[in-house]
């Protein structure tokens, strides 16, 4: 809502108030009654409120079930975005491990392809793995819109389950830069720098970011996933080890220069994005096998064009155009053939062999029966894998993939309350798989396409005294795979090159529909419905090595029919105290869920031993039910004292009643494995004015999660419970009286808890980092 006419007539008003009582006082006046006079004035102005609503508020308010997270204080601090988002209400940061390991996002219980995660309304895969949510920094970040269902029109996709959406820091109207650099546990290493510059002349503007990255990762871990094998070849477990063959490092910017605030766009932006990591790999899908000199290395160039403008070619009509073109490369070698144990060491296995004379002969002995008996000795020969790699065949590849990812939104005002939208994304991705151990099979490297357009219409509406808020969106997409792939086939003696091609084309539509109805002042009731197909995405279809993921091609696309229901009560003032309180139910209905391929532990002759798989693939699961409740509370003492509490509950079960025989399906009503479906987390932060100096502001933050205990194989044998987890952070920052320099400490699970994700991979123990920010203001 625009204040300034309200601000405007309060002040009006007040003068006119002000200079009636002035005619009314006796020119003899004396000074101090004067300044009486004016100090009466001040309290009155004191009591004048502009009241607004802030960004934040408008889109948590708007009728989709979203939450805004702010990055401002994060920013100062050792935390990652992912981390951000694992505290939030309803979100589940996957990570299989320490920093750069692979990330997976679950919402309620959606994930995959099912939600979206996007920079700036652009899918963040665009970017390449090296510039992603795991090591983007907060301090280059503005905010960060978690959706869960239905998305707002500039994010309509290929999507059912939500999204995340990181919105990059755009302000150009001040010249400023900032630099940031931490160190802590493990040998991590992180900095970044930023900055942006605009011409008030001319309009030329111009943003730049950056950030590089190293960890060794060396952290220990002591659960049951951690093995040893002895010379027995006997698997013993739990095993206490340090992880090696374990760095991470990232390198990465962005840079863009264009125009805001001129007659012709509202913002112009050209820009570039590359990036570059190289990874270690320090084991497969679990942590059964440990390996040494896998790893893969991975750039991306990606050349960006942005363009936003209100009033384009008539009143009330609004285009927003987002385009990128991305070069990325992902270069993974695997060629150490012997096999390791956690504890760093080669394995070996014991061999007998004769002991020989000088002159070579073997020699022997009797026995007490006068029986000559070879004399021999035990050496330990060092064991080899079965395929001559750490997983599977020796191995160096190399996949390029050229992607083009744009985005266009026209939106027209009809009438006041009024709004339609068309949208158009495009999307695609030409990949090229090539096996640099056979240069003479480089003309025979598999290609695949894989390519959509989606056309989607939104209407928007405000009735009722803008006391009701609409939103019926509708969509087509329609989506191509193409694969080109080489065999060589034995016949007769003679190997002759089989070409094949395959080629599949599906189309689906959709509809969804968002309600907001403010009741009474600060209570919002907000609903959402959502009925829609999700297409596989491109590495769910052709695999992804550097993660452990093989190819599926028969993957059929996921359906979801999705409800929510909620409302948001606050910020409710009583003074120095404020507080808000949010809670959504939601019910969502999967069919043919895409999802990563469990173990099924439920055959008698099933072995402990065979669920530490180092590969897996996605799979269709058939039905499944997710049923939940989510809530949060947010309290404020003075504007110095934060606290929050917050709690994900959700049931995720497997409803096929009968398997592919027409039996009774073994697995009905269970829980589906391999997700946590209970988080709770709670937050505060309490703010010291003038803590050693004078205008200095000390931050002390404490921060506790818990994930409740989950199965990951089907069956749910006791050994593959992963136990309740509790994690306690602790963290301050100081901000000098010069407002430009800013210290931090965190101290991140502090009681150095067994923490777990994905197939039971154990993350970080405690770590201690510490963190310098430095804002260079005015500098041009």
């Amino acid at each position: 809502m625009n204040t300034k006419p309200l601000f405007y007539i309060v002040i009006f008003l007040f003068s006119v108030a002000v200079f009636s009582q002035e005619k009314k006082v006796d020119e003899k006046v004396t000074k101090s009654e004067k300044k009486i006079k004016k100090d009466l004035e001040a309290e009155e102005l004191k009591d004048v409120k502009i009241i607004g609503k802030s960004h934040k508020q408008k889109v948590e308010t708007s009728g989709f079930a979203v939450n805004i997270i702010e990055t401002k204080e994060a920013s100062l601090r050792n935390l990652t975005t992912n981390e951000l988002l694992d505290r939030s209400v309803g979100v589940r940061v996957r990570q299989n491990g320490g920093i750069g390991s692979n990330v997976e996002y679950n919402l309620n219980g959606m994930s995959g392809s099912t939600i979206g995660i996007f920079l700036d309304g652009i899918e963040v895969s665009t970017f390449g793995s090296s510039f992603n949510l795991n090591n983007i920094p907060p301090s280059m970040i503005e905010r960060i819109e978690v959706y869960k269902g239905i998305l707002p029109s500039h994010l309509t996709g290929d999507y059912v389950g939500g999204a995340i959406n990181v919105v990059l820091k755009k302000d150009v109207s001040q010249n400023n830069a900032t630099a940031a650099v931490s160190y802590g546990s493990f040998n991590t290493f992180q900095s970044d720098l930023s900055a942006t510059y605009r011409d008030k002349k001319t309009g030329i503007s111009f943003r730049g970011s950056g950030f590089y990255t190293y960890t060794d990762n060396s952290y220990e871990t002591w659960g049951r996933s951690t093995t040893y094998v002895n010379q027995g070849q006997e698997i013993i477990r739990p095993y206490r080890a340090k992880r090696f063959n374990n760095d991470y490092k990232s390198v990465g910017g962005r840079f863009e220069v264009g125009f805001t605030d001129t007659k012709w766009a509202d913002q112009f932006f050209i820009g570039y994005n590359g990036s570059s990591n190289y990874t270690e790999i320090p084991h497969g899908t679990t942590m059964a096998v440990p390996y040494v000199g896998r790893f893969n290395e991975t750039d991306a160039h990606a050349l960006i064009l942005n363009y936003t403008k209100k009033d384009f070619l008539l009143k009330d009509l609004a285009l927003n155009i987002n385009a990128v073109r991305s070069n990325r490369s992902t270069y993974i070698q695997d060629t150490v053939g012997l096999a390791y144990n956690w504890d760093g060491k080669v394995r070996t296995r014991p061999v007998l062999i004769p002991v020989l004379d000088e002159n070579g002969n073997e020699q022997s002995t009797t026995d007490e029966n006068g029986n000559q008996i070879p004399v021999t000795e035990t050496i330990h020969v060092p064991l080899n894998t079965l395929q001559g790699g750490q997983q599977g065949p020796k191995t160096i590849t190399n996949t390029d993939r050229k992607i083009t990812n744009t985005r266009s939104n026209l939106g027209y005002m009809i009438t006041h309350g009024h709004r339609i939208s068309l949208n158009h994304k495009y999307e695609s991705t030409d990949r090229k798989d090539e096996d640099l151990l056979n240069p003479g099979a480089r003309d025979l490297a598999t290609k695949s396409i894989v390519s959509k357009h989606i056309i989607s219409m939104n209407y928007e509406a405000e009735t009722f005294n803008r006391k009701v808020r609409t939103n019926i969106l509708g969509k087509y997409t329609n989506n191509r795979t193409d694969q080109t792939r080489y065999e060589i086939v034995s016949n007769g003696g003679a190997n002759t090159i089989v070409k094949k091609d395959t080629t599949r084309t599906d189309y689906n539509f959709g509809y969804g529909a968002t309600i907001s109805y403010n009741i009474i002042p600060n209570l919002f009731i907000i609903g959402t419905t959502e009925n829609s197909y999700i297409m596989p995405a491109e590495n769910q279809l052709f695999g992804a090595p550097e993660i452990n993921i093989l190819p599926n091609l028969g993957l059929d696309p996921e359906k979801n029919v999705n409800y929510n229901l909620g409302f948001r009560y606050g910020a409710l003032d009583f003074g120095k105290h404020k507080i808000s309180f949010y809670a959504n139910a939601f019910w969502r209905n999967g069919f043919n869920k895409i999802t990563q391929q469990v173990v099924d532990a439920s055959d008698p002759e099933f072995e402990e031993e065979d669920a530490d798989i180092q590969t897996t693939r996605y799979v269709n699961l058939g039905k499944t039910q997710a049923r939940g409740f989510e809530a949060e509370i947010i309290y404020i003492y003075n504007n110095r004292l934060n606290a929050s509490l917050n709690f994900s509950k959700f049931n995720n079960v497997f409803k096929q009643e009968t398997d592919n025989n027409g039996e009774a399906h073994s697995f009905f009503g269970q829980q589906v494995p391999n997700e946590p479906y209970f988080t709770v987390n709670a937050n505060c932060q309490y703010r010291f004015n003038d803590v050693f100096q004078k205008k200095s502001i000390l931050n002390a933050y404490y921060t506790m999660g818990y994930v409740g205990e989950y199965y990951i194989v089907w069956g749910q044998p006791d050994w593959s419970l992963t136990p309740n987890q509790f994690i306690h952070d602790l963290g301050a920052s100081y901000r000098f009286p010069s407002k430009k320099l800013v210290a931090s400490i965190d101290v991140k699970n502090i009681f150095n808890a067994e923490l777990y994700d994905n197939f039971q991979i154990q993350k970080p123990g405690r770590g201690i980092y510490f963190k310098l920010n430095y804002t260079f203001s005015k500098f041009l």
